[in-house]
C-alpha cells in the first residue's frame, strides 16, 4: 500500500530535495483554495526547475498512478487547484519556472515560463511600450500557466478577448511525460490542427502548460474612465449599443454594478460613488493611441443624458480619479466577503436576454430564499455577470445554485463564464450539458490522460470512472 512518505521519497531523485516540500507548515498554503471553501491533503508539493523535471514528474506519476494537482497562484474560485482529502495526491507548482524569456515589441509577442506572475509580465512589456491586456483582480499572484490553463477573463475581454485569444504558442507536457513544444510566434498558422486550444481553459486536466508565447498590443497613451448611473438595465444596454457605434474600437471595459453592490462597498470600505444614485451603475473605460478620445466620451455622455438613458455621471479628470472610480468596482468582491456568507454564480447569457434573465432570477430568488440578497456586478459588455447571493445562516445554498443555473441554461448561457468548473461546478456541468457533449469531452480526456492522473475530479469527468491513486 503506497503511503505519503513513500510517494514524496520517490520524487527526490527526480527534482532534488529542494524541489519536494513535505513540511506541513510550508505545504499549508497549497492545500486550501483562495476562498477557503476547499481544503485537502497532499503527499508533497513538487517545485520543478525546468520542463525536463516536469516531464520526469509526469512520467513517474503516469507509471505509478499518482494523481497530480497543478497549481498556479492559487487564486481560482472553483477549487480547481486543491487536492482531495486522501493525502496521496501531489501538488505541482511551477513557481520556480518564472523567466520572461523574450519580449518582441515589433512582433507584438512575449515568451514566458508558466510560473511567472502576471503583473510582473505586464510591467515588463509595459517597459517596452506594449500591453499584455489580461487584467484580473489577482494579477499580483496569478501565474501565466494559471491564466492559460483557466482561460482567464477579466475587465478587458470586451476589447481584447479571453486569454485564449492572446495565446500564440504553448509548450505542454502530456500525462505520460511527452514534451510538445509549440512555442511559435505566428499570427497565421493553418498547418493542421490548432492543438494548443486543448490545453487552454481545461485546468491542467489534459496536460501541463510549462511556457507560452502571448500576443501583445500597442500600449494606449490616452485613457478615459467614466462612472454613470442608469435607471434600468434596458437603458444600460441601449447606452452600450450607442457606445459601440461611437467609440467602439476604443472601448475596453463596460462594467455593470448594482446599487446594492456599491452600498456594500460604502459600508465596508467607506467608498462612495461621486454621482447621484440609480438602480445600476456603469463603469466605462476606453483607451487609444489617438487624440479625440475625451471629446468623443463627452459627446457620448451628453447624448445619454439627452435621451434619458443616464441619470448622472462623471468622467475622471486625472489618473488618480480614474483609479478611484475603478476602486469602487474592485472592492465589491471583498465587501461581499465581509458582509457574510454568500454563493457565487459566474454566468454569461446573450446580452438581449439579460433583462429577462435578471427579472426571472429576482422572482425565483424571492420564491426559494426570500431573506437572501442579490449582489450583482460584472462585465456587461461581454455578457458576463457575477450573480452572487448573500445567504442567511439557515439558507441552503444548493437550491439557489441550481435555480440560477437552470435559468442560465434556459437562456442558452454558460454556468461558468470565466472562473472555470474546477470541482465546484463540475457536477452542475454534468447535470446540464447534453450527453453528446459530455461524451466528447470524456473521449478527449481518455485519449490524452487514460490513467486519469491529471487533476482528477476537476474540469472534466474522469473517463470510465477510473481515477489515479488517492
Amino acid at each position: 500500500m503506497r503511503d505519503a512518505e513513500g510517494i514524496a521519497a520517490s520524487f527526490r531523485a527526480l527534482v532534488g530535495a529542494d524541489g519536494v516540500v513535505t513540511d506541513p507548515a510550508a505545504m499549508a498554503p497549497y492545500l486550501t483554495d483562495w476562498r477557503g471553501m476547499f481544503t485537502g491533503r497532499a503527499a508533497c508539493v513538487l517545485r520543478p526547475r525546468n520542463t525536463d523535471e516536469v516531464s520526469a514528474i509526469l512520467r513517474h506519476c503516469d507509471g505509478a498512478g499518482i494523481a497530480v494537482v497543478p497549481q498556479g497562484g492559487n487564486t481560482g474560485l472553483a477549487g480547481g487547484a486543491t487536492p482531495d482529502a486522501g493525502g496521496l495526491q501531489v501538488v505541482l507548482s511551477l513557481s520556480r519556472m518564472a523567466a520572461i524569456r523574450d519580449i518582441d515589441p515589433t512582433g507584438l509577442s512575449v515568451e514566458v515560463e508558466a510560473g511567472a506572475i502576471l503583473q510582473t509580465v505586464r510591467e515588463a512589456v509595459a517597459g517596452a511600450g506594449r500591453l499584455l491586456p489580461v487584467s484580473i483582480a489577482a494579477e499580483g499572484s496569478a501565474t501565466i500557466g494559471g491564466i492559460v490553463s483557466t482561460n482567464a477573463g477579466g475587465v478587458n475581454v470586451l476589447r481584447y478577448g479571453m486569454t485564449r485569444d492572446l495565446v500564440l504558442g504553448l509548450e505542454v507536457v502530456l500525462a505520460d511525460g511527452t514534451v510538445v513544444n509549440g512555442l511559435r510566434r505566428l499570427r497565421k498558422d493553418n498547418a493542421g490542427q490548432d492543438w494548443k486550444q486543448l490545453f487552454i481553459g481545461t485546468e491542467g486536466s489534459l496536460g501541463i502548460v510549462t511556457a507560452a508565447v502571448l500576443r501583445l498590443v500597442p500600449r494606449p497613451t490616452r485613457r478615459m474612465v467614466a462612472l454613470i448611473s442608469v435607471p434600468e438595465l434596458p437603458a444600460a444596454l441601449t447606452l452600450f449599443d450607442h457606445a459601440l457605434s461611437t467609440i467602439g474600437e476604443a472601448l475596453s471595459a463596460f462594467e455593470l454594478i448594482s446599487a446594492p453592490s456599491l452600498d456594500l462597498v460604502a459600508r465596508h470600505f467607506s467608498l462612495t460613488p461621486p454621482v447621484a444614485g440609480g438602480e445600476w451603475y456603469l463603469l466605462i473605460e476606453a483607451a487609444s493611441t489617438l487624440p479625440g478620445l475625451h471629446a468623443a466620451a463627452e459627446a457620448l455622455m451628453e447624448h445619454a443624458f439627452t435621451e434619458g438613458w443616464a441619470s448622472d455621471g462623471v468622467i475622471a479628470a486625472s489618473e488618480a480619479q480614474a483609479d478611484g472610480l475603478w476602486a469602487l468596482r474592485e472592492h465589491v468582491t471583498e465587501a461581499e466577503a465581509r458582509e457574510g456568507r454568500s454563493i457565487k454564480h459566474d454566468v454569461s447569457v446573450p446580452l438581449r436576454a439579460m433583462p429577462r434573465f435578471l427579472s426571472r432570477f429576482a422572482a425565483e430568488l424571492a420564491r426559494i430564499a426570500p431573506e437572501a440578497r442579490p449582489n450583482i456586478f460584472g462585465h456587461l459588455g461581454d455578457g458576463n455577470l457575477h450573480v452572487n447571493v448573500l445567504l442567511p445562516p439557515d439558507c441552503a445554498a444548493e437550491p439557489v445554485m441550481r435555480a440560477v443555473h437552470d435559468l442560465v441554461a434556459g437562456e442558452g448561457g454558460s454556468i461558468s463564464a470565466e472562473h472555470g468548473l474546477g470541482q465546484y461546478r463540475l457536477g452542475e456541468w454534468e447535470r446540464l450539458r447534453p450527453a453528446p457533449e459530455r461524451a466528447l469531452v470524456t473521449r478527449v480526456k481518455r485519449a490524452l490522460d487514460p490513467r486519469g492522473v491529471l487533476n482528477p475530479g476537476k474540469a472534466v469527468p474522469v473517463p470510465d470512472g477510473k481515477d489515479a491513486q488517492k
